[in-house]
């Protein structure tokens, strides 16, 4: 089934919005409060959210906080090349997916089974474009808090063995008085109410527009009239977008939404592009093992769609070019090479699947035989050996430099003139 694009509007959730839910799920009496109040107290829980991002004491390990596998200064993605990062009580667990990023996910909608559009993203044509929505990449978290829930109960990750514990940790690292500031004195008495605000003060702190959807990159200058393309990221917009060729733009949308907003460069849907097993991955060393995405094994609700089997998410590209691994498994850890798997997943399989036994290029090697067929077949996967692709080299080079264009932080040339800069693109990763 042809995926319509999707896009959303910049979309941030107020963060009073989130202390008075957060008030409400831990039971905790609201109390009335002034606008300037508000204001103050929702201040101060993005606050705590920063100061709970970077706190290893959190973890089981003592080691590990939100920042060790979400770097700020790599598009909040891991600083390193490894395929999956290390976690657990003794900093020694292997995870089995990649770390994507925790950017531009202010506008991720809930997920559904059905997605058919909205009016903000212009795709109100009622057709069923598949599964979409929600955070993770199997969709399984619809908000932030139960994302950052997640990686604090993992025993691949920060070890918790339980909310508890969690909020435990939290009181001996001393953040008792700035909970208690934010939701009452008593709310260190009870755990749980301890959790919620620890996950709702991160939730917070990612709807932090300036740090998590700045919208600063060149290609934004360029939507709103203030930077050129130069002639090799114009044609790799043109090929980007070109239904026969790069046909990207399909899940990563890029034009200006109907209400005037940038777009996030995905449509939130999922799609199984048939990624090569990544030998890399302890995990993959059991035959028997295979990480289906949205159909399991992290997500168990949707285990008897075998549709869904090997589906992830389209995720965003922007500050692309910052990360060091890509897709879900992190097989791939060069920009240009994952460009190059689109042009040649089918047109030259043997580049990138391993050989069978008996010889033969064993193609979409990391999902059982039975459900190979849930594969995209769409443009640029149409080809097969002996045709000629969908996208040349010169190509793939051209929308590798505009993929560059997406890293937020750029400076139009007159602003690095006037601040007597000597470069106009200052991105994220050193």
């Amino acid at each position: 089934m042809q995926r319509a694009a999707r896009s959303r509007a910049r979309r941030s959730v107020a963060v009073g919005t989130l202390l008075t839910a957060t008030i409400a799920q831990a039971s905790l009496p609201p109390r009335p409060l002034t606008r300037a109040q508000a204001d103050i107290r929702s201040a101060a829980l993005l606050a705590l959210g920063k100061r709970l991002f970077a706190e290893t004491a959190l973890s089981a390990s003592g080691r590990m906080s939100c920042a060790s596998c979400h770097d700020p200064r790599y598009a909040f993605t891991p600083s390193n090349a490894r395929p999956v990062q290390l976690g657990g009580i003794d900093g020694r667990q292997w995870g089995t997916r990649a770390v994507p990023t925790l950017m531009y996910l202010q506008a991720a909608f809930p997920f559904t089974e059905h997605y058919r559009g909205t009016e903000e993203d212009g795709a109100l044509d009622g057709i069923d474009q598949g599964p979409a929505g929600g955070l993770t990449w199997d969709g399984r978290a619809d908000r932030g808090r139960d994302q950052a829930a997640i990686p604090l109960l993992s025993p691949q990750e920060m070890a918790n063995a339980s909310p508890d514990n969690v909020a435990a940790r939290a009181l001996r690292a001393g953040y008792g008085p700035r909970f208690g500031a934010i939701f009452g004195n008593n709310v260190a008495a009870r755990a749980a109410d301890v959790f919620a605000g620890v996950t709702a003060a991160l939730e917070a702190y990612e709807q932090d527009a300036p740090t998590f959807f700045p919208y600063s990159s060149k290609f934004d200058a360029y939507l709103d009239g203030r930077a050129v393309l130069s002639p090799q990221e114009t044609r790799g917009l043109a090929a980007f977008d070109n239904p026969a060729r790069g046909n990207c733009a399909v899940c990563h949308h890029d034009t200006l939404l109907p209400n005037g907003g940038h777009p996030d460069f995905t449509d939130f849907g999922m799609v199984a592009v048939g990624v090569p097993r990544n030998p890399e991955i302890p995990a993959n060393r059991d035959t028997q093992y295979f990480d289906l995405g949205l159909c399991g094994p992290d997500r168990t609700d949707l285990r008897g769609h075998h549709e869904y089997c090997g589906m992830f998410k389209a995720p965003t590209l922007r500050n692309v070019a910052v990360k060091k691994s890509y897709f879900h498994n992190g097989m791939v850890h060069d920009l240009r090479a994952a460009v190059a798997f689109y042009a040649e997943r089918d047109l030259a399989p043997e580049r990138w699947y391993p050989r069978a036994p008996n010889g033969s290029v064993a193609m979409y090697n990391d999902l059982p035989p039975g459900l190979r067929g849930n594969v995209n077949k769409e443009p640029p996967f149409d080809r097969n050996p002996g045709e000629a692709p969908a996208l040349s080299a010169r190509d793939i080079d051209d929308i590798v430099a505009f993929l560059r264009t997406l890293t937020d932080g750029y400076r139009p040339v007159q602003q690095q003139l006037k601040e007597g800069q000597g470069s106009a693109l200052d991105p994220l990763g050193p």
